[in-house]
């Protein structure tokens, strides 16, 4: 079905104060909350939980089977692999009620988390990083790094397209795809500007 400039499958439930952007696309069973943003060209897989108060950017690509709880800001152009999982609370326990002690969770541009990684609250993705399939990620990630395991280890570093850059002596490495040069300095990686 197309509403407002987006299409949602019928089986697919829009709580009201939604702001959905125009050609984002919405599939089977998958619930949106109250008061979530979700930004333009989005699109959420089968199976797909959005809580409330939750952002999403434009370009936000999020596979089935994930939920993405209160506390969650995705900025533009992530990516969510299939039943990846976000928490929200550091010390969770049934009986007890902390939903005022939600903590925020902040994935920057163009971050990918791959299938079945799992993303503990309170932290921070950086621009372009890339966190393996699996991995539990437990602490901040630096723009542009790779991070694997449990609790994920940071071992390289990946281009905006997605390319492990490999360094030379002078810390200069060129995205195979893109030919963007990046520079490691200080411990931290950015794009040259050419």
């Amino acid at each position: 079905m197309a509403d407002n400039n987006y299409f949602y499958h019928p089986t697919a439930i829009i709580d009201e104060g939604c702001q959905i952007g125009e050609g984002s696309k919405i599939w089977h069973f998958t619930h949106i909350m109250p008061d979530c943003k979700i930004g333009k060209k989005c699109n959420i897989g089968q199976n797909v939980v959005v809580s409330p108060g939750v952002t999403l950017g434009n370009n936000v690509k999020v596979q089935n089977n994930v939920s993405i709880y209160t506390g969650v800001i995705c900025e533009d152009d992530v990516f969510l692999g299939p039943s990846m999982v976000f928490t929200n609370i550091v010390n969770p326990r049934s009986a007890i009620v902390r939903k005022d002690q939600y903590a925020k969770t902040l994935v920057k541009k163009g971050a990918t988390i791959g299938a079945n990684a799992t993303i503990v609250c309170g932290i921070e993705l950086g621009e372009f990083c890339f966190i393996g399939a699996g991995a539990v990620v437990i602490r901040d990630v630096p723009a542009f790094a790779l991070v694997v395991g449990n609790p994920a280890k940071h071992i390289g570093w990946m281009s905006e397209y997605g390319h492990r850059l490999n360094f030379d002596v002078n810390n200069i490495a060129v995205c195979p795809e893109s030919k963007e040069k990046y520079i490691l300095k200080n411990g931290a990686v950015s794009k040259m500007n050419v």
